[in-house]
């Protein structure tokens, strides 16, 4: 199945994932809270990570009209799950937001035809006359 509006569909996939992404993003700043209280606690190289991690989610929201947007976002997908290391929370905060890009990246194969490709192009307008 395409979608009969390519690129109003690529467009409004891009305005999901960059939703998804701002949002994994908020969620790893929750984080320090839950570390801070148990085990280690939060050390400078935890935080440090994780508010790394934050500004690349908001970076890569931001990005999601590029080509490469899509790829940087599922590439930010594993240190997103690997957070666990961190607080034994984020294993599942970290999997359903991996489970969620990956439906969006199947819902846009289905739509788009490619998970991964560029978005398609507008088709070029009718002549006037």
């Amino acid at each position: 199945m395409t979608a009969p509006d390519p690129v109003r569909a690529g467009r409004a996939l891009g305005g999901a994932a960059a939703a998804i992404l701002l949002l994994e993003g908020i969620a790893v700043l929750f984080v320090p809270r839950g570390i801070a209280q148990s085990g280690d606690g939060l050390t400078g190289f935890r935080l440090t990570v994780l508010i790394v991690l934050a500004v690349l989610f908001v970076l890569a929201s931001g990005m999601q009209r590029k080509p490469r947007g899509l790829l940087i976002g599922t590439v930010l997908q594993v240190p997103l799950l690997l957070t666990g290391f961190f607080g034994a929370a984020m294993w599942l905060v970290g999997g359903l937001f991996v489970l969620i890009w990956a439906y969006l990246l199947q819902t846009r194969k289905e739509l788009l035809g490619s998970p991964l490709g560029p978005p398609p192009a507008a088709p070029p307008s009718p002549p006037v006359g």
